[in-house]
């Protein structure tokens, strides 16, 4: 909320929005406004959403949670006739190894 409340202050600085304005525009005061540019997360969430709408960034909100791709994922996971991806587990079965071939024997000299 920290940064949210720093990026609305900014957007109102850039248009040149005192803070009496902005509060007056807002239906809030001056205290409150203060409180919600340093992103005070005990201001109603609507306030925040007036305040982009006052500085016309409520455009922006439209792209909140629109690329879920975990959601999807999740969600992709649950139809059917679908497969839980594979998790790489060890093996705890003993690993088998061949005799050596009898057929080429080592040779002395390495090859």
């Amino acid at each position: 909320m920290r940064a949210l409340g720093e990026r609305l202050k900014l957007a109102r600085l850039r248009r040149e929005l005192s803070t009496v304005l902005f509060a007056e525009r807002l239906g809030i005061s001056r205290d409150t406004l203060s409180r919600l540019e340093k992103g005070d997360p005990n201001i109603a969430l609507g306030t925040y959403m007036r305040a982009l709408r006052v500085l016309g960034l409520d455009k922006d909100m439209d792209a909140v949670a629109r690329d879920d791709e975990l959601g999807r994922k999740l969600q992709d996971l649950k139809l059917p006739g679908q497969r839980k991806p594979r998790t790489e587990r060890p093996s705890t079965a003993p690993i088998k190894t061949a005799p050596p071939d009898k057929a080429h024997p080592k040779r002395s000299d390495g090859q």
